[in-house]
């Protein structure tokens, strides 16, 4: 498996098989009694800077990550493999900012199925994700409302804002009878997936008193998820890349402050050619 980020291939730091004797189980035998878990993970990172310097303080310390992951299944109880290595990667990735991503498995030699099994096990992928947002307020105070969304994704657990372009005011787009808009991009570095983005998305619009009364109509704040990695995703609910960001000024002028050279997945074109081929 390769692991990219920003186009690059990241580089591998391996824990294999490490022992620990935790309090994890469905029965409460397990809980109680304790038995031995095996560990392994792959640490996705960048090397290079670490290597060119020999400094352990550019790299991840594999040593202090193998006792973290000891003392943490040792510390808590989980009933089933999948919450404790959910848990456990958010964690690792939470307290070690050079990881980029992590392939982690867990197994369970002593599983008690009462049968001849040698072992069973839950491996997962976890890591970070860039994600670009659109801002945008026509009723109230509406810088208000935008800088308190900032700072309310960037207080979401797993979340950091990276980058906030200049805010802009804007002609309403759509139904043009009403208030202008005040609009802005953001770049933020996420541990949730789109679907639990876009949770936290419409809880963040519930709580600034957004009422979704007429499609285009004025709103106190409207937060649009324009780019996820460069996935390409198709729900009921949920479009990303936004299926009309590339026909919006009021999009693509702010993002072309914060990302000009990020290329649209499905078109392969750059926000700032996007956005000269909407002027022209």
């Amino acid at each position: 498996m390769n692991a990219v980020r920003n186009g690059k291939k990241l580089d591998e730091i391996k824990i294999e098989e490490l022992e620990v004797f935790a309090n994890h189980g469905v029965f409460p035998e397990e809980t109680a009694l304790g038995q031995k878990f095996i560990v392994s993970a792959v640490l996705y990172t960048d090397t290079r800077k670490a290597g060119r310097t020999d400094d352990l303080a550019e790299s991840i310390h594999y040593g202090e990550v193998s006792a973290f992951i000891e003392l943490y299944l040792k510390k808590h109880t989980y009933k089933l493999l999948e919450s404790a290595a959910e848990n456990l990667a958010e964690e690792l990735l939470l307290k070690y900012p050079l990881l980029m991503q992590i392939r982690l498995e867990i197994q369970k030699p002593w599983a008690p199925i009462h049968l001849p099994l040698k072992t069973v096990s839950v491996e997962i992928v976890r890591g970070r994700h860039t994600a670009y947002i659109a801002l945008g307020s026509n009723i109230g105070e509406r810088e208000t409302f935008l800088n308190d969304a900032v700072r309310e994704l960037n207080a979401i657990r797993g979340c950091q804002v990276r980058a906030v372009s200049h805010f802009v005011e804007t002609k309403p787009y759509g139904v043009t009878d009403q208030p202008d808009f005040l609009n802005g991009c953001l770049e933020l570095e996420t541990l949730l997936t789109p679907e639990e983005l876009l949770g936290e998305v419409n809880r963040i619009e519930s709580c600034a008193g957004r009422e979704r009364i007429e499609h285009w109509g004025p709103r106190t704040l409207d937060l649009d998820i324009i780019f996820y990695d460069d996935i390409v995703l198709q729900q009921r609910n949920l479009c990303i890349p936004h299926v009309d960001m590339h026909r919006r000024r009021f999009v693509l002028a702010p993002l072309c402050e914060i990302a000009p050279y990020k290329r649209h997945p499905v078109y392969g074109k750059t926000v700032t050619e996007m956005l000269v081929e909407l002027e022209e």
